[in-house]
């Protein structure tokens, strides 16, 4: 049968965008695999595979349900897996086979501490960050800076840096409930920069010239990615161009 040129342009017409279509991979993640890796790649990583990167800041404890949901193709966050398994059990999470899921670290990040910029505090060490986190040191001033209230900004979705925080600057103290509650670290962040009293912590990659980033103990961190079952192909590639051509684009 003889197809005519108008017809053969139709079915071109309509099988274009199924094939031109880029497939979706669904990543869900923390703060600082959302900051530090995968915003910042996103656009070079799209250009680079044709694939579409979209990104859920959602939290390492949302990630991960949602990935088991099948809703996601991978799940990342500021943890070990060991650490990430440990903050679903402390959430009432239940993982009924942790064999079950394949994890990779995609990089490595540091929690800092962020003030508004205005604030001269300088320094703080171990000791004063857990006096200030657990609401024992409530002004500025016992701690070298102005006589004004100490307001601590705390990110409901940013588990995995607020885990590492209290594990390893608090030694596992129960953090004060007295916070102005903020969701993602940009939300952090910006709840910093708008309030001149204000503390909060973050990936390193919220630092920059709007804050004030004192010094304090270094405190690293693993950022894993974990996919339930082996890689799908698309995100075996988003794992490849992280740690290749991708790398130079990581905030570090």
């Amino acid at each position: 049968m003889r197809i005519s040129k108008s017809m053969a342009i139709f079915f071109m017409l309509i099988t274009f965008p199924l094939t031109c279509m880029a497939e979706d991979i669904r990543v869900g993640a923390g703060a600082a695999p959302t900051e530090n890796i995968l915003k910042p790649i996103k656009a070079h990583f799209e250009k680079a595979t044709g694939l579409t990167l979209v990104t859920f800041a959602s939290g390492p404890k949302n990630a991960f349900i949602d990935l088991e949901k099948g809703a996601l193709d991978a799940a990342a966050a500021g943890l070990t897996f060991d650490d990430w398994m440990a903050l679903l059990k402390k959430e009432s999470v239940n993982v009924a086979d942790p064999k079950a899921y394949q994890s990779v670290v995609i990089g490595k990040d540091k929690v800092i501490v962020l003030t508004h910029k205005s604030n001269p505090v300088k320094n703080l060490s171990k000791e004063q960050l857990k006096s200030i986190f657990t609401g024992k040191t409530t002004n500025w001033k016992d701690v070298g800076g102005n006589d004004a209230p100490v307001l601590i900004v705390w990110g409901k979705l940013t588990q995995g840096t607020n885990s590492m925080f209290v594990k390893n600057m608090m030694d596992g103290a129960e953090p004060t409930k007295e916070v102005l509650e903020a969701t993602t670290a940009e939300d952090v962040k910006n709840a910093v920069e708008t309030n001149p009293e204000a503390i909060g912590i973050g990936p390193l990659s919220l630092a920059g010239p709007t804050l004030n980033i004192p010094s304090t103990p270094d405190l690293s961190r693993a950022m894993t990615l974990i996919t339930k079952g082996a890689p799908k192909t698309g995100v075996q590639k988003l794992i490849s161009y992280i740690a290749g051509d991708g790398n130079q684009y990581v905030k570090k």
